[in-house]
């Protein structure tokens, strides 16, 4: 018979420790792998994202006309020192109002605001406002004298629009509303574009679209392209734009190394199972005792139905055995060749062999009995022979 024998603390800590220390092994080596090839920005609108929302094309077209392309999430490095550099802003994430004053009080001599919303307009645009109006796609015409997108000609625009204050340049719209608006303020140069799309790897070939966001943004030689995370404090800010994600981007690559490595050790302790093997009991339990226990069970659970079936059973294989009663016999069959044998009345051994579940002890006990009597009577009835 094959039974189980608990291990003890110290023998399961040595059969675990070297799957635990490949598993982690493993899973260490997965997160330095991801942490030494992850890009600086990810998502939508990132410059290392080559997925058609991504905008690599866009950043690899700048760095072949001599831009230096440096992409970011932090804030910090956005707001670092150094004048002669484009600042482009994306629309991801949410910054605080305070946020948005430090990125005004920052050095830059251009910034590019990419689908701002009201506080970034109010703070770093004025004038400028979110119009309630969206444009459909389609490729439109500049309409304006900005030398940027005069020489970019028709581009495919379409979404957010904006109302643009006197002495701005508004290109590509509908007369009222447009999809990007230039705006110098205190002697530097601000971009509101809402149209971001046009830049994006899908579609930056279509009509003069790469020449505009070359003609936007390679004005400097070094582009600053931050993209706003979403911080925990956006909870509790009123002036955020946009509201947090319940699961942080990175939580998915932590999953599936850990989910990689918990596959790799079940493959690798899988082969190491071999066949059951037998092992004697390490006592002798007597049939008497099973017996017995499970009656006890039976009893406890007042399951009066499975004893009766389990004594009719019992008996029903002792008659077939003796009397060579095939055991897929029908009841018919089998009471009438017991009552030809024995002499007994077909009406009762039938309501002893295949009768209803008792109603009580009593009933049991008397089940019991006549079963004990029938086999019996069978007993002798052989002996006589």
């Amino acid at each position: 018979m094959s039974t189980a024998v608990g291990r003890s603390v110290g023998e399961g800590w040595r059969a675990l420790r070297l799957p635990l220390l490949i598993t982690g092994v493993i899973v260490l080596g997965v997160v330095v792998l991801l942490v030494a090839t992850a890009a600086r920005t990810s998502g939508p609108f990132s410059p290392d994202s080559t997925d058609s929302s991504g905008a690599r094309a866009l950043a690899t077209l700048l760095e072949d006309h001599g831009v230096e392309v440096t992409g970011t999430e932090s804030l910090d490095d956005a707001v670092g020192s150094g004048s002669g550099r484009t600042l482009l802003i994306g629309p991801s994430g949410s910054l605080s109002a305070e946020d948005w004053r430090r990125i005004a009080a920052a050095r830059w001599d251009h910034l590019v605001l990419v689908r701002p919303g009201r506080t970034a307009l109010e703070t770093l645009a004025p004038g400028i406002e979110n119009a309630s109006s969206t444009l459909p796609a389609g490729s439109r015409s500049p309409d304006c004298h900005l030398p940027a997108a005069v020489k970019a000609g028709t581009v495919t625009v379409r979404g957010t629009t904006y109302t643009a204050p006197p002495g701005a340049e508004a290109c590509y719209g509908d007369g009222i509303n447009y999809t990007v608006v230039r705006l110098e303020t205190d002697g530097r140069i601000v971009d509101v574009i809402g149209t971001q799309q046009s830049f994006t790897n899908a579609e930056l070939a279509n009509d003069g679209n790469a020449a505009l966001a070359l003609n936007l943004l390679g004005t400097h030689p070094v582009l600053v392209w931050y993209l706003p995370q979403y911080e925990s404090s956006s909870f509790d800010d009123p002036e955020t734009d946009d509201g947090p994600p319940l699961i942080p981007p990175d939580v998915r690559y932590i999953a599936w190394a850990l989910a990689f490595a918990v596959l790799v050790v079940a493959l690798w302790r899988g082969r190491r199972l071999g066949p059951v093997v037998p092992e004697p009991l390490p006592v002798i339990v007597h049939a008497a005792e099973t017996t017995e226990g499970r009656a006890r069970l039976y009893r406890r659970s007042r399951a009066r139905d499975r004893a009766a079936a389990a004594l009719r059973e019992s008996a029903l294989g002792k008659l077939f055995k003796v009397y060579g009663i095939p055991r897929r016999a029908e009841p018919t069959a089998v009471v009438t060749a017991l009552a030809a044998r024995t002499g007994m009345d077909p009406a009762m051994l039938y309501d002893i062999l295949y009768g209803g579940p008792p109603v009580d002890d009593a009933a049991l006990l008397s089940l019991s009995d006549a079963l004990q009597v029938l086999t019996q009577e069978v007993a002798r009835d052989v002996h006589d022979r």
